[in-house]
């Protein structure tokens, strides 16, 4: 049988309460090591100068040897106790460092908000939204995510996102969601199409149609499928990409066509799109976790998005 060490788990122990007993006086040590003189310590932490004292005789029988020796009319540390005081200005400034993140964190005006929204939702909505918020709030920092609605989602719901503007709204019950903004969906189609002429179409109409997809995971996969699916039909798959700009770039190329929201301003080059009928539109909101406090800088934010649907309603 193997034995027990034990003189390191003894050592581990009494360095355990040592670090205890010396973290609740980090700044005690600190300042001793500055001043070298007990009065001055005690006046500048605003504590009595026995209970200086005391603390430093509890830390001495801790350590099992002296913190400090007389030095003149002050004192000095003592080896041990320097090497003390050295670990305890390194973790005072990483504390410090903390405190002030945490601030920052909490701080309406300077606090930090972590939005994840799609890739289409970066060229106009989260730009102006922006705009927006940082004109009375111009000390806000922002964290922007991009991805597909369920990569948003699943940011979301783990906690790695404050806020999502997604489309289609979730319907999960660990999230809230308010609707922002109708976006219609159109059909995207080469400019030289034979349905390029068309005023209106029928989803129906494009079953033999190869088309341009998102990844599953995108809304925008999720709708198209569900509108041919509701048209009784599966859509061919030519390509499929992950940015709405690459699908339609695809489509001008003459590769396929497309279902896509109306590109504003005006139409893209290369790509005529078609509005379907009956129309179909896509619906834009916010998301946040269920129940769960809020920052008052994600808080604010949020009412101000809220805000924004009032000023433009959906």
């Amino acid at each position: 049988m193997r034995p027990i060490r034990l003189w390191p788990i003894i050592h581990a122990v009494v360095d355990e309460r040592l670090t205890a007993q010396l973290a609740p006086h980090l700044l005690l040590l600190a300042t001793l090591r500055e001043t070298g003189n007990v009065t001055r310590t005690a006046e500048l932490l605003g504590v009595p100068q026995p209970t200086v004292s005391r603390r430093l005789a509890a830390l001495s029988r801790s350590l099992g040897a002296p913190l400090t020796v007389p030095d003149g009319r002050g004192v000095r540390l003592t080896r041990a106790a320097e090497l003390l005081a050295e670990a305890a200005e390194r973790a005072l400034t990483a504390v410090d460092a903390g405190a002030r993140l945490a601030r920052e964190e909490i701080e309406p005006a300077s606090g930090r908000i972590v939005l994840g929204f799609l890739h289409l939702l970066g060229r106009a909505l989260v730009p102006e939204l922006l705009r927006g918020y940082r004109a009375h709030a111009p000390g806000a920092r922002f964290t922007l995510v991009q991805g597909s609605r369920q990569d948003m989602l699943d940011r979301l719901t783990a906690g790695e996102l404050d806020l999502a503007l997604l489309a289609p709204l979730p319907e999960d019950e660990r999230l809230e969601s308010v609707a922002l903004d109708e976006q219609p969906i159109v059909l995207s189609v080469p400019a030289g199409h034979r349905l390029a002429g068309r005023r209106t179409v029928r989803v129906a109409e494009l079953a033999d149609e190869p088309f341009v997809l998102l990844e599953p995971g995108y809304g925008l996969r999720r709708i198209t499928d569900d509108l041919c699916a509701a048209a009784g039909f599966t859509p061919k798959v030519a390509f499929e990409g992950q940015e709405s700009d690459t699908v339609r770039g695809l489509v001008a190329a003459g590769l396929g066509v497309a279902l896509l929201p109306l590109f504003e301003p005006g139409t893209p080059a290369g790509v005529t799109e078609i509005t379907l009928t009956p129309p179909a539109s896509r619906t834009i909101g916010l998301a946040w976790r269920t129940g769960e406090p809020q920052p008052p800088a994600v808080h604010n934010f949020r009412n101000h998005v809220l805000a924004s649907r009032r000023d433009h309603p959906a």
